[in-house]
């Protein structure tokens, strides 16, 4: 059995804010993100449109939601010095 990928990323969006979340397709996400009222994050819904602003990959689903609560728990500084570096 293949385990998948998965992904912590956050997303710059139209405001300049930071979203975070976690998936096992960035491509996908992305694109739900700036174009589906259905599968986009309610937050990024009115703050159109997101870019992928930094990502990570992680072993499975229970470490990428434990970074993407760390990332949340960042100030904006620290979110934005991370995405400096990954840049």
């Amino acid at each position: 059995m293949k385990s998948e990928s998965w992904f912590v990323y956050m997303l710059r969006c139209a405001d300049n804010s930071l979203y975070a979340g976690i998936t096992t397709n960035l491509e996908r996400r992305l694109s739900e993100h700036n174009h589906s009222n259905r599968l986009g994050a309610k937050y990024t819904r009115v703050r159109r449109p997101v870019c992928l602003a930094y990502s990570e990959k992680v072993e499975n689903r229970s470490q990428a939601s434990q970074r993407e609560y760390q990332l949340k728990k960042l100030s904006k500084a620290n979110k934005e010095k991370l995405v400096i570096n990954f840049q």
